[in-house]
């Protein structure tokens, strides 16, 4: 087991999504999982049904004790989902987390459409989680909001990744698979101008639920076992594919993913 890596996330009660996801990808991939819960949710792979979010001040205490225990080797941010909620994690990572890997997965809504993050809390990601980003991992809807542009090809994603930079991100990660085709491709920005396409084929599959705090936790491990940015995000590519290629097809809407298909094959 190598890698800690401290996950701030909501809590998907179907197991495939939030915090299960991050813990079983975190796992699967060699590391170990630690989180601190910022909201309870009742959702399964139709919908989200409620939200139960969690006080700040218990939120950060969470993380708090455990950091000041195990420590980090990277740090993994999902569903946050108030401008309190922001600001507190935010105050967090930078007095106890200064220099650690940061992956933000800007969670806004979720896969079957339910709204995860206020419509008042943008500005406060914006401004406050941005910044601390050492990768910024929206798909392309989430970064249309957080760009103000309409992405609607390959140089688009690009254009919109350089401006969600200029807000303060080291690197941002644009994810492709909401533009149509059979070709998903996701673009790779660094602050030092250098841009890296991953290209892949489209899985036929309606089994996405958690695809995107999957692929996040997956690349946050990778960072926190040392690898290279661009090595950690070819692997959590990879990593979320086959689980999307071998998934159960449990469910009666978008099933979750074989997050242990490294263990058992």
């Amino acid at each position: 087991m190598k890698g800690r890596v401290l996950i701030i996330a909501g809590s998907d009660c179907s197991g495939g999504a939030g915090i299960q996801a991050d813990i079983k990808s975190v796992t699967a991939l060699g590391g170990y999982a630690a989180t601190a819960i910022t909201a309870l949710t009742v959702q399964n792979t139709t919908g989200v049904f409620d939200v139960l979010g969690i006080a700040p001040d218990m939120i950060v205490h969470q993380a708090t004790v455990t950091i000041d225990d195990i420590g980090a080797d990277a740090l993994k941010t999902g569903m946050l989902h108030s401008v309190p909620v922001i600001t507190a994690v935010a105050e967090f990572i930078k007095s106890k987390a200064n220099g650690i890997p940061v992956v933000v997965d800007p969670v806004m809504i979720s896969q079957s459409g339910s709204r995860l993050l206020q419509e008042d809390a943008v500005d406060a990601l914006i401004a406050n989680m941005v910044p601390l980003a050492t990768v910024l991992t929206p798909n392309i809807p989430e970064a249309e909001v957080l760009s103000g542009m309409k992405i609607t090809s390959e140089g688009d994603m690009i254009a919109a990744a350089h401006k969600i930079g200029d807000l303060g991100a080291e690197a941002v990660l644009i994810k492709g698979g909401h533009a149509d085709g059979d070709k998903i491709v996701d673009i790779l920005w660094r602050r030092d101008g250098d841009v890296e396409g991953f290209e892949g084929t489209r899985i036929p599959s309606e089994n996405n639920h958690g695809t995107g705090c999957s692929l996040a936790s997956a690349i946050a491990t990778g960072l926190a076992q040392g690898m290279a940015l661009s090595d950690a995000v070819a692997r959590a590519r990879a990593y979320v594919r086959e689980a999307i290629r071998t998934a159960p097809g449990y469910g009666k809407g978008n099933g979750p993913l074989n997050h242990a298909h490294p263990v058992t094959g």
